[in-house]
């Protein structure tokens, strides 16, 4: 059993009947990207990313997003030190290797601009002097579903760096029986460390190394240029979303055991990766259509290479 197979199995010990999710939130973080859990209250998105934590011995931290929180409990603040008469700086929050943002969407616009710099280049910038995050980092942001009381749009340049939106749901009524019987047990003090940061960076290393073929760059441009192009699509992806599919795809490749990209691992994350970059015209909603639906259209209507 390889270090991803047991990082897998740790976590679904934790989290009954979401494999699925599991794997899409670790090659996420192998590819070196972000992650957004949209969904209702309740359903385990805070234990996941907690358990992640542990199971890798990520130094972890979590912020829960309100309007009174500010940019500077976030990325830190310089204080005057009577004793030394200089000033100090104080380090915020996001100064470890995951970081939960719980419940971003129910903060200001300008603490969630706080995370701009740190999502895209991994540091942080106070008072003009840049501080370097530590190796890896990953933000993993939760958000109730747009309607809750309170809540309010991520913009397009926030969701645009995160690399995939994933929704939990609710389980199954056998894995929710699991989650009674276990949860007496309080089963997050069970989880042990099964690889360290050093080995977890060296995987990401691994996965940016993938081979990928000229016909893959090709059929993933193609593919997010169709985004663009469709009559259903008002706003399509960015290049950063071509860049965020492309890194997915490595990853899933690497957890499947190959070393090379192939078209069924674009297919595994392309909804996952564009879902959240794109938004749907008036024509799509006249004709019934949701996010997925025309992303499926989309991807149908673009031939696979064969590599």
């Amino acid at each position: 059993m390889n270090k991803i197979d047991e990082i897998q199995q740790e976590i679904n010990r934790v989290i009954k009947g979401k494999e699925a999710v599991v794997e899409k939130v670790l090659a996420a973080m192998l590819a070196e990207g972000h992650i957004l859990l949209e969904d209702i209250p309740g359903v385990g998105k805070t234990t996941l990313a907690m358990t992640i934590a542990k199971s890798m011995s990520m130094d972890y931290k979590r912020t829960q997003f309100t309007p009174d929180v500010l940019p500077s409990d976030i990325l830190g603040f310089s204080m005057y030190n009577n004793q030394t008469r200089d000033f100090e700086y104080k380090p915020g929050s996001i100064f470890c290797n995951l970081f939960l943002a719980d419940e971003i969407n129910r903060t200001s616009p300008k603490t969630q601009s706080a995370l701009l710099e740190v999502m895209e280049e991994g540091n942080v910038t106070v008072d003009g002097i840049t501080r370097q995050l530590p190796v890896p980092f990953t933000v993993i942001a939760t958000e109730n579903p747009i309607g809750s009381a309170g809540t309010q749009l991520l913009p397009e340049s926030q969701l645009d760096r995160f690399m995939v939106c994933l929704s939990m749901g609710y389980p199954s009524h056998e894995n929710a029986v699991e989650i009674l019987k276990g949860n007496a047990s309080k089963p997050l003090s069970h989880v042990k460390a099964v690889i360290t940061t050093e080995e977890f960076s060296n995987l990401q290393r691994q996965v940016n190394d993938q081979f990928v073929h000229e016909m893959i760059y090709g059929y993933i441009t193609t593919l997010v240029e169709k985004t663009r192009e469709s009559e259903f699509v008002a706003l399509g992806a960015s290049p950063r979303g071509s860049i965020a599919l492309l890194r997915m795809a490595k990853a899933v490749s690497f957890m499947r055991g190959r070393d090379f990209v192939s078209p069924e691992d674009v297919e595994a994350v392309f909804l996952d990766t564009l879902g959240h970059r794109v938004k749907i015209s008036t024509r799509a909603k006249a004709a019934g259509l949701d996010t997925p639906a025309v992303l499926r259209k989309i991807f149908n209507g673009v031939e696979a290479p064969r590599t």
